[in-house]
C-alpha cells in the first residue's frame, strides 16, 4: 500500500464517528480526506460492540437536540446510501425502582415533551400490561418512548464508509497513528507507522483511545476507557416481537431482542480504568443473576455469544464536539459514554460544518466543547446506563 504523503483532513479512528465524518466532510466537497484505522476493519472496536441501542431519552437539552437530528438520519440513512441498517423500533422503557429517581425521570419527560419528544410516564400497572414477562415487584413507575429502537452498527459504519469512499475520500486500515506532528501549536502532520503525512487538520476520533491521540499533540482529552459486557441468550420461545428494549435504571441493567434470543447487558459500578477487554466472568455471574431476578424467562436460555468492549467516557458523560483551542487544526469527536452511536450521524455531520464553515449550524454545540471542563460549565446527563 502506498500511504499519501499529503492530506487535507486525516481523520484517526474508523468507527461510527469516524467514517460519519469523513463522509460529511466528503459530502460538503472537502477534496482529500484521508481516514486511518489501526485494525484491519472499520468498526471494529468501541461502534461493532455497542449493543446498537437508539433514543431520544435523555436528561439534557443538548443530548434531546442531537437525537432530533440524528434519529431521522438513520431513518432516510438506506436511501441515502443504499445500505440497510436493520432499524426497529420496539420502544425503550425505563424501570424505576429508586424514589430518588421518580423526580428526576418525571422533569425529563417534562423536557423531553417541550421538546416535542412523545415520551410516555407509566404506573407499574400499564408498564405490567406492556411487558408481562418481567418481575416488576420492586418497580415504581417507568417511561416509555415507542420512537426509541435499534439499528446494526456494522450496517451504519459500511454505509457511511462505502458512501465516503464514493465521494472521493480515502478511508485506510491496519494504519496506525503513532504521533502527531505539531510546531508552533499549529498541527501540520501525523506520524503512522507506515510514514508521515503532511495536514493542517487532524480530527480525534479515537473513541476510548481519543485521550491517547490528545497527548499525541500534547492537550489533555478527559475521554477515559472503561470496560462493558454482553451477554447473547440462545434462541428463546415466548418473546414477543413488540418486545421492548428495557432498561432497568437503578441496575445499569438491559435487555432487548437480538434475533431469536435476548441482548444483555449490566454496568458494572466498581470498574476501573482500563483498556482491558477480556471477559470478566465473575461480573458475568452477577449480571445473570440480576438479569434472571428482572426477566425470569432467561432461566431456561443458554449463551450463544459473551464480549466485552470499552465506554468512552467523559467527566460529563457528553461528548467533546468541536476544535481543540490548544491546538490549531485538531478536533475532538469522542467522550459519548456509551450512548454515541446514535449520535454518530449528526455529529459527523456538524463536525464536517466546524472544520469547513468555521462552525456548526445545523445545530449550536458551543456548550460541547473541551473548554468546558476547565471553565466549570459540565453539563451532567442522567440517563446513562
Amino acid at each position: 500500500m502506498n500511504l499519501a504523503q499529503t492530506a487535507d483532513v486525516v481523520i484517526v479512528g474508523g468507527g461510527v464517528m469516524g467514517v460519519s465524518t469523513a463522509y460529511h466532510l466528503a459530502l460538503k466537497g472537502c477534496p482529500d480526506v484521508l481516514l486511518l484505522e489501526r485494525e484491519s476493519f472499520l468498526g471494529m472496536e468501541a461502534t461493532g460492540k455497542c449493543a446498537g441501542g437508539i433514543r431520544y431519552q435523555f436528561g439534557t437539552e443538548i443530548n434531546v437536540r442531537l437525537s432530533q437530528f440524528s434519529l431521522p438520519m438513520l431513518d432516510r440513512f438506506e436511501e441515502e446510501l443504499g445500505q440497510p441498517i436493520d432499524l426497529h423500533y420496539c420502544g425503550y422503557l425505563f424501570l424505576l425502582t429508586n424514589e430518588k429517581d421518580l423526580e428526576t425521570f418525571r422533569q425529563n419527560v417534562e423536557m423531553q415533551r417541550r421538546l416535542g419528544v412523545e415520551t410516555q410516564w407509566l404506573e407499574p400497572t400499564e408498564i405490567a400490561e406492556m411487558a408481562p414477562l418481567l418481575n416488576l415487584d420492586d418497580v415504581l413507575g417507568g417511561t416509555f418512548n415507542a420512537q426509541d429502537g435499534l439499528a446494526d452498527p456494522n450496517g451504519v459504519v459500511q454505509g457511511y464508509a462505502s458512501g465516503a469512499r464514493r465521494l472521493g475520500a480515502k478511508l485506510l486500515t491496519d494504519v496506525e497513528v503513532i504521533d502527531i506532528h505539531v510546531e508552533g501549536k499549529q498541527v501540520v502532520g501525523v506520524i503512522t507507522d507506515q510514514g508521515e503525512i503532511a495536514t493542517s487538520t487532524v480530527v480525534n476520533a479515537a473513541g476510548p483511545w481519543a485521550g491517547e491521540v490528545g497527548g499525541m499533540a500534547g492537550v489533555d482529552i478527559p475521554i477515559l476507557p472503561v470496560r462493558r459486557q454482553i451477554v447473547v441468550t440462545s434462541p428463546m420461545s415466548g418473546i414477543p416481537p413488540d418486545f421492548p428494549f428495557i432498561i432497568d435504571f437503578a441496575k445499569s441493567l438491559y435487555f432487548h431482542r437480538e434475533g431469536p434470543g435476548i441482548l444483555t447487558g449490566m454496568s458494572n459500578p466498581n470498574e476501573k480504568v482500563s483498556f482491558d477487554q477480556s471477559l470478566d466472568t465473575d461480573w458475568e455471574l452477577i449480571h445473570m443473576e440480576a438479569a434472571m431476578k428482572r426477566l425470569p424467562i432467561l432461566k431456561q436460555a443458554g449463551l450463544a455469544n459473551h464480549w466485552a468492549g470499552l465506554y468512552e467516557n467523559s467527566p460529563d458523560a457528553h461528548p467533546i464536539l468541536g476544535r481543540v483551542p490548544q491546538v490549531e487544526g485538531l478536533y475532538c469527536i469522542g467522550g459519548f459514554s456509551g450512548h454515541g452511536f446514535q449520535h454518530g450521524p449528526i455529529c459527523g455531520l456538524l463536525l464536517a460544518e466546524e472544520i469547513l464553515d468555521g462552525r456548526a449550524h445545523t445545530l449550536d454545540i458551543s456548550q460541547l466543547d473541551l473548554a468546558r471542563f476547565e471553565e466549570g460549565r459540565e453539563i451532567f446527563e442522567y440517563n446513562v446506563v
